[in-house]
């Protein structure tokens, strides 16, 4: 198996959320690997590896903070979609891709299909980022990873970046895939992989042992919702 798309799976959900527990995703590739394309060796990246880890280990994935920026968001991604769909192709809907044809998974959330060939990743921008965005009249540099582990995830042949910021003029810039650049997130997925699958492995061997010796003792999980009520 390799490619596969989750189209019923709606992104945010605890179905999604569970799809994508554990796994490397696009949009978390910033963290593992620098603009240069070398393994990133900060805390930043240390927290990520912990993070994965943990998920695997636990079957759950912490609720992050909400920001106003992310609330934006999804409401300027709904209105970046319905121009899209109505200026240059129709849609498709879709959650989530995985690929797993390295012998690890990675995973991609695209924010819809084009056809048979393309996808689209929307982004929501503060106006002072718009306006140099189009200055430059290129892809920030800062998406570039997740762009194309989206494009190597679902082997599809280009991805529409859509920059949108409310009152600014939406603009599009269609990226494909550059080897050297899938070559380096190939690599450094891998190297993450075993790290990750050394943490899980020493995790279980300490709490065994620690159990044992009588200093490791079951709780019990209550989430924030369920403590309220």
């Amino acid at each position: 198996m390799t490619v596969t798309i989750h189209h019923d799976l709606i992104q945010g959900t605890e179905e999604w959320l569970a799809a994508r527990r554990g796994l490397i995703t696009a949009s978390e590739m910033n963290l593992l690997l620098t603009p240069t394309l070398k393994t990133a060796n900060n805390d930043k990246s240390r927290a990520h590896v912990w993070e994965l880890a943990a998920q695997r280990i636990s079957g759950y994935v912490e609720p992050g903070y909400i920001s106003d920026d992310m609330l934006r968001g999804w409401n300027d991604e709904i209105e970046a979609r319905r121009i899209y769909d109505e200026k240059i192709a129709r849609l498709g809907t879709v959650g989530f891709i995985t690929n797993d044809k390295w012998g690890f998974e990675l995973g991609y959330s695209p924010d819809a299909l084009v056809g048979d060939d393309g996808l689209i990743e929307v982004k929501s921008r503060r106006q002072k980022y718009q306006i140099e965005t189009i200055h430059a009249d290129a892809v920030p540099t800062e998406y570039a990873l997740q762009l194309q582990t989206g494009l190597l995830v679902s082997e599809r042949k280009w991805i529409d970046f859509i920059s949108y910021s409310g009152g600014l003029p939406m603009v599009i810039y269609r990226v494909f895939p550059d080897d050297v650049t899938q070559a380096a997130i190939i690599e450094v997925a891998g190297k993450v992989e075993q790290r990750i699958a050394a943490v899980v492995m020493r995790y279980w061997t300490c709490t065994h042992s620690l159990a044992a010796e009588g200093r490791a003792f079951p709780t019990e999980r209550k989430v924030e919702q369920e403590m309220i009520l």
